[in-house]
């Protein structure tokens, strides 16, 4: 049987993303392709202010904090 699977390497182990359909012992053999970060990887300083102009953020800001106050629960009786 052979499957391709991605792994992430973190503390001196491979860690495998996906299920494995492997038995508690098995011996396999596994074959390392690196795959370079992608220029996708800094894609939070790339959107910085990608809503600029589209929204009004104080009315934003001040809708959460309205809906905060809202309270679905109960009030329990003492």
């Amino acid at each position: 049987m052979s499957t391709t699977i991605k792994a992430r390497y973190s503390g001196g182990v491979l860690e495998p993303l996906e299920k494995l359909e492997l038995t508690e012992g098995q011996e396999v053999t596994v074959t390392i392709l690196s795959v370079p970060l992608s220029k996708d990887a800094d894609f939070l300083t790339r959107t910085a202010g990608g809503w600029a102009g589209l929204i009004d953020a104080e009315r934003l800001k001040h809708e959460v904090n309205e809906s905060r106050l809202v309270t679905t629960r109960p009030k329990p009786r003492l």
